[in-house]
C-alpha cells in the first residue's frame, strides 16, 4: 500500500467543520443518513427504469427513434440509480441499517460494475488521495487523456479536449468488460496500490453478477428483439451511463482551480495539507442552487461536501454547505465552487486543452 500520509498532526480546519456539523445534526434531532426523500426517490428511479426496459424489450415499438428514447431512458435511469442509490449505499450514508445500504451498493453490480472493486478503488483510493498520480484511479485514464501535469504527454493529446467526450461515453463499457477483469486478474487497483484479498463470497459474487448483467441486458434482449436490434439498444444506453458519469466526476476534480499531487515513489511523501483541507482543494462544486440538478445527480454536484464527509447523505448536502463555506472563509481556505453546469464544463474542457499543450 502506499506510503503518501497528510499532515493530521494539528487537524484544527477539520475539528472545528466537525464539531459544526455534529451540533447541526444535533440541535435538527436528525440522522445524518438518507430519509424519506431519498426512498421515494430510488422508487421512482426503479420503476422509471423497469418501465423503460419492459417496454423496449418486450412491447418494442415499431419506431426506431422512440426504441432509441427508451434505450436512453434506461441509460439514464441506470445513472440516476448509481448517482442516488448505489452511491449513497456504498458509503454507507443511504439508511441506518446496514443491510439495506449493502443492496444498495450492490445495485452497481446490476449495473454491471462490482461492489468490491468499487468500493476500494472509490471509497478507499478515490477518497483518500483524491487527484494524487499513482493513487487515485480515477485520473488514470492514461494513455488516452492527459490530466495530469505529471503524466507523459502523447501528440494525440493536443486535441483531448476535442475527443474527450466521444471517449467519456466509452468509459462504462470499458469499465464493465476491461478493467474489472483486469483489476481482477493483476490484483493490482492502482499503479501503487495492490487490490485487498477477495473471499470466496466476493469471488462468487463477481461472476455471478457479471453474467446476470448479460443476461438482463444483453441475452434476454437478443432473444426477444433479435441481435442487432439489442446489442445496439444496449450499446446507446451504456454510452449514455458512461458519458453521464464521466462528466459528473470529471467537473469534480479535473477542472482549472483543483490542485494536483504526484509523490514521489518509492520514497515515503507528506502531504503538507491536513486530509481535508486536501480535499477541498482538489474537489469543486458545480450549480448547487439548482434543486433539479441535485434531485437529479444525487447531490454530486455537491462534491465538497460529499469528499469531507462521505458518510451523510446527499439529501443533506445543501444545509452543510453553508457551515463548509463559513468555515472554509474562517480559515482562508479557498472554495472552489462554479455556479453553473455549463461553467465547469467549459473549466474541464479548458484544462483538457491546457494540459494536451
Amino acid at each position: 500500500m502506499s506510503t503518501v500520509k497528510f499532515n493530521n498532526t494539528n487537524a484544527v480546519f477539520y475539528n472545528t467543520l466537525k464539531s459544526k456539523i455534529d451540533n447541526y445534526f444535533k440541535e435538527k434531532n436528525i440522522h445524518p443518513t438518507g430519509d424519506i426523500r431519498l426512498y421515494i426517490k430510488s422508487v421512482v428511479i426503479t420503476l422509471s427504469m423497469a418501465l423503460f426496459y419492459i417496454w423496449v424489450v418486450f412491447f418494442t415499438p415499431q419506431s426506431i427513434l422512440l426504441s432509441l428514447l427508451l434505450c436512453g431512458g434506461v441509460g439514464i435511469c441506470m445513472s440516476l440509480m448509481g448517482f442516488n442509490m448505489m452511491h449513497d449505499g456504498g458509503h454507507g450514508s443511504y439508511s441506518q441499517s446496514k443491510k439495506l445500504n449493502r443492496v444498495m451498493a450492490y445495485t452497481i453490480n446490476f449495473l454491471g460494475a462490482n461492489a468490491f472493486i468499487w468500493n476500494q478503488k472509490h471509497n478507499i483510493n478515490h477518497h483518500t488521495y483524491p487527484n494524487v498520480e499513482g493513487m487515485d484511479d480515477d485520473i488514470d485514464l492514461k494513455p488516452f487523456l492527459r490530466v495530469h501535469d505529471k503524466q507523459k504527454k502523447y501528440k494525440i493529446h493536443r486535441f483531448q479536449h476535442i475527443y474527450a467526450m466521444f471517449l467519456y461515453g466509452l468509459t462504462t463499457i470499458f469499465w464493465v468488460f476491461y478493467r474489472d477483469f483486469k483489476k481482477y486478474f493483476s490484483g493490482k487497483l492502482a499503479e501503487h496500490t495492490a487490490l485487498q484479498s477477495m473471499t470466496l463470497e466476493d469471488h462468487i459474487v463477481f461472476w455471478i453478477s457479471k453474467a446476470a448483467h448479460v443476461g438482463v441486458f444483453v441475452i434476454i434482449p437478443i432473444y426477444v428483439v433479435g441481435f442487432w436490434p439489442a446489442f445496439l439498444g444496449y450499446l446507446f444506453a451504456m454510452y449514455l451511463l458512461g458519458l453521464l458519469l464521466a462528466i459528473v466526476f470529471q467537473l469534480a476534480h479535473v477542472v482549472e482551480h483543483t490542485d494536483f499531487v504526484s509523490p514521489a515513489y518509492p520514497d515515503p511523501e507528506r502531504i503538507d495539507s491536513e486530509w481535508a483541507v486536501h480535499q477541498i482543494k482538489t474537489t469543486a462544486n458545480f450549480a448547487t442552487r439548482s434543486k433539479t440538478l441535485s434531485w437529479l445527480l444525487g447531490g454530486l454536484n455537491f462534491q465538497v461536501e460529499h469528499h469531507v464527509f462521505p458518510k451523510v447523505s446527499h439529501v443533506h448536502y445543501p444545509q452543510i454547505n453553508k457551515l463548509l463555506m463559513e468555515t472554509c472563509k474562517e480559515h482562508g481556505i479557498q472554495y472552489i465552487e462554479y455556479p453553473t453546469m455549463w461553467q465547469a464544463l467549459k473549466s474541464h474542457m479548458v484544462y483538457l486543452r491546457n494540459l494536451g499543450r
